[in-house]
């Protein structure tokens, strides 16, 4: 089943993130992700957020995210994000097929 990832930042040490967003890409392209969006500039339509961007990602199932998420690779380059920006991270599972 799909799952989603909601990521929300907020930015402590824009260098240190911007390393990360570097070498993101070609980190998740290997474990069968699908970026949906990023936006650095996202509109609260109800309720207050003082996050600074929002990114959806999909996977095909959880344990293809637990892959990439605990990937020796991705694992180094998320040092940055952990210094560059204070995250909520949400899985959420999509809606599969009922018979």
């Amino acid at each position: 089943m799909t799952v989603y990832v909601v990521a929300q930042l907020k930015f402590s040490d824009r260098a240190a993130y911007d390393r990360y967003q570097a070498r993101f890409m070609e980190i998740f392209v290997r474990y069968s992700g699908t970026l949906l969006a990023a936006d650095e500039s996202p509109q609260v339509v109800e309720g207050a957020s003082d996050r600074e961007k929002v990114v959806l990602m999909s996977f095909p199932d959880e344990s293809a995210f637990r892959a990439w998420a605990q990937s020796p690779e991705y694992l180094e380059i998320s040092e940055d994000r952990h210094m560059g920006a204070d995250t909520v991270t949400l899985l959420v599972k999509g809606l599969g097929h009922r018979s």
